[in-house]
C-alpha cells in the first residue's frame, strides 16, 4: 500500500507546524540528542527545554564528563526531575560506552535505562534510520489513523513500522509526535486541522481509540523537622528505593508550636501533604549543608520545594 499523499501532507504540515526551535532537533550531537529523551520522560518539554536541557549540558557537555562525574553531582543537575533512576541509568550508561553510543537499537536496548522507544528515538533523530519510534502521542497517531481497537504495543508498533516515510524516516517521526501533541490530542481532537483526515480510519470515533485509565492516587501526611545553625541545614541519607543515597529532610512528630508551613507534593501515585516543624534536636545520624548551597547537594524535589521556606 502507498502512502506517498499521505506522507507529503503530513510532512508539509510538519514543515509549517513543527515545533522546530526545540535545541534537541536543531543538533547532530547524539549525546544532546540522548540527554532530551531520557529528560522528557514523565516531564513537560517547556520545563526540559527552559531549564534542566541547557543546565545539565552546561555541567556534564559530553559522555566522558558526565561518566566522570560523582553521582552526587549528576542528582543534584537532576532536582526537581523526579524519577531518579533516569539519572542513575544515564550516567551507568555513559561509564559504559564512554565517548560514543551505539548506533543500532540492539545494542543500545542493552544499555541502562534505554528501552526500545529510546533506542529508536536516537536511531531516528540522531542517524535518520528508516526505523519507527512510537511515543504516547505517535501511538495515539496510528492507532486512530488505522482503526486499531483494543491493539496491543506489538501491533501498533507493526503498524507503525509500515507507515514510516523511508525517504524522510526522523522528519517523519517528528511530525507524527507533534501531530499526536498537537492536534490529535487525547480529548477533542482538532480533526479538521489534521493533515491525515482523508485518509484517517478512526476519525469519527476517535475517543475510542484512546486509553483513559484513571489513576487512583493515595492521599498522605508528611511531617518534616527543619534544623538549621549556622547556616547549615541538617539532613539525613534516603535509603528509599526512589531516593536512594539522596538528601532529604528528616521526618519528625508535629508539634504545633513550632509549625513554619506546609505544601503540597505529587510521588508517584501519592499525593502528599508536606508540613514542616522547626527544631531543635534531631536523634539519628544527619548530614549539616550550607543551605545556601543546596542546589550542588543531591536533594529530592520535595526537598528542594521545602527550601522556599527558609531560604
Amino acid at each position: 500500500m502507498s502512502y506517498s499523499q499521505t506522507h507529503a501532507q503530513l510532512l508539509t504540515w510538519y514543515e509549517k507546524y513543527g515545533r522546530h526551535e526545540l535545541p534537541w532537533r536543531n543538533t547532530k550531537n547524539i549525546y544532546h540528542i540522548y540527554l532530551s529523551e531520557i529528560m522528557l520522560q514523565q516531564t513537560q518539554v517547556e520545563r526540559v527545554q527552559k531549564e534542566y536541557y541547557p543546565n545539565f549540558l552546561e555541567k556534564f557537555p559530553d559522555l566522558k564528563t558526565l561518566a566522570q562525574a560523582s553521582e552526587e553531582s549528576v542528582i543534584a543537575a537532576w532536582s526537581g526531575l523526579g524519577y531518579y533512576s533516569r539519572a542513575r541509568n544515564l550516567q551507568k550508561t555513559a561509564q559504559t560506552v564512554l565517548n560514543e553510543l551505539p548506533t543500532t537499537q540492539e545494542k543500545l536496548i542493552k544499555l541502562p535505562g534505554i528501552g526500545r522507544y529510546t533506542a529508536s528515538a536516537i536511531c531516528s533523530f540522531g542517524h535518520n534510520q528508516n526505523i519507527p519510534v512510537v511515543d504516547t502521542n505517535i501511538a495515539r497517531v496510528i492507532k486512530r489513523y488505522f482503526a486499531l481497537l483494543d491493539s496491543k504495543e506489538k501491533e501498533v508498533w507493526t503498524w507503525a513500522e509500515k507507515f514510516v516515510n523511508s525517504q524522510m524516516p526522523r522528519a517523519h517521526n517528528l511530525a507524527l509526535m507533534d501531530l499526536g501533541s498537537l492536534i490529535c490530542t487525547p480529548k477533542n481532537p482538532n480533526c479538521q486541522e489534521c493533515p491525515l483526515e482523508n485518509f484517517c480510519q478512526g476519525k469519527n470515533e476517535a475517543e475510542l481509540y484512546t486509553q483513559n485509565k484513571k489513576t487512583e492516587y493515595e492521599s498522605l501526611e508528611l511531617f518534616f523537622g527543619i534544623l538549621i545553625k549556622e547556616n547549615k541545614i541538617a539532613l539525613i541519607r534516603s535509603t528509599e528505593k526512589m531516593y536512594k543515597n539522596m538528601l532529604v529532610l528528616p521526618q519528625v512528630e508535629p508539634i504545633e508550636e513550632v509549625y513554619i508551613g506546609s505544601f503540597k507534593h505529587a510521588y508517584t501515585k501519592y499525593r502528599l501533604t508536606v508540613h514542616l516543624y522547626e527544631v531543635e534536636y534531631l536523634e539519628g545520624e544527619f548530614i549539616w549543608r550550607d543551605i545556601k548551597k543546596l542546589d550542588e547537594a543531591a536533594i529530592s524535589s520535595l526537598t528542594k520545594k521545602a527550601t522556599k521556606f527558609f531560604l
